[in-house]
């Protein structure tokens, strides 16, 4: 502790740095950021836009690449985004920042921040373009998680010879992520012709009886084939479940060689 204390002292170590490594987050105007996470679960944290104000988002991820080099941003807007780019732009101008406007997250990394790079594949499918802002989401945090991610899109049963025609394509991967609304069939169909861990992500594409995800949720937790479900619209839920999943494959080839 004297050490880091020392380092602290002679303005080698912030203040939000030395609290993060003492208690596990650390305190910022906003909130605390539990820097400890990934180390703790797997998992990296992130911070949910939902309920924030731009300010408090912007004020929490910039204690995110602070204290662990990078800040992932999750249902995040347009005016937030702007406010965590400009906050960056004076606690860490050499950041580099990503934000996808269609599946409403943002990830920020220091330079000298490193990815893990996991010999593992998730595969995130879509049954209809509608379904691309949830599976989005599941996408960005299993390749933050360092899986390499396969995008397959556009594969619902409407047309049961466009999921035929991934078949190939769903076998390849070490697991699955499968969004769809609606009445939420293509995971239960996809389940049904692989060997490959599905995770269902019902998404809330659909309305009348059950709309809104109900319709969806309900039929893949109903399944027959063998699937996990998440609840609707949590891409984040399932993208972290495929990398834990990922990172156990991966780390079961290490051992195989």
């Amino acid at each position: 502790m004297r050490d880091l204390l020392d380092a602290v002292a002679a303005g080698e170590v912030t203040p939000a740095e030395a609290e993060a490594e003492l208690a596990g987050y650390a305190t910022s105007g906003a909130g605390r950021f539990d820097a400890a996470r990934e180390t703790r679960s797997g998992v990296p944290e992130a911070v949910l836009g939902d309920g924030k104000t731009p300010g408090e988002i912007a004020d929490l991820a910039s204690t995110a690449v602070e204290t662990t080099g990078r800040a992932i941003v999750t249902r995040i807007d347009p005016p937030a985004a702007a406010a965590v780019r400009r906050e960056l732009a004076t606690d860490a101008p050499e950041a580099t920042v990503r934000w996808s406007e269609r599946s409403n997250w943002l990830v920020a990394t220091a330079p000298e921040f490193e990815r893990p790079d996991l010999d593992a594949t998730v595969g995130v499918v879509t049954a209809g373009t509608s379904d691309a802002v949830p599976a989005g989401e599941a996408a960005m945090l299993a390749a933050e998680m360092g899986a390499a991610v396969t995008r397959i899109s556009d594969v619902g049963v409407a047309s049961i010879a466009r999921t035929i025609d991934a078949v190939d394509r769903l076998r390849d991967q070490d697991v699955l992520v499968v969004a769809a609304g609606r009445e939420g069939a293509l995971p239960t169909v996809v389940a049904g012709l692989v060997d490959t861990p599905v995770i269902g992500l019902p998404v809330s594409t659909g309305y009348g009886h059950d709309g809104a995800g109900e319709a969806a949720f309900s039929g893949m937790i109903q399944s027959c084939t063998t699937l996990s479900v998440v609840n609707i619209d949590a891409g984040f839920t399932a993208g972290a479940q495929a990398g834990l999943i990922a990172r156990q494959v991966a780390d079961a080839r290490g051992d195989d060689v």
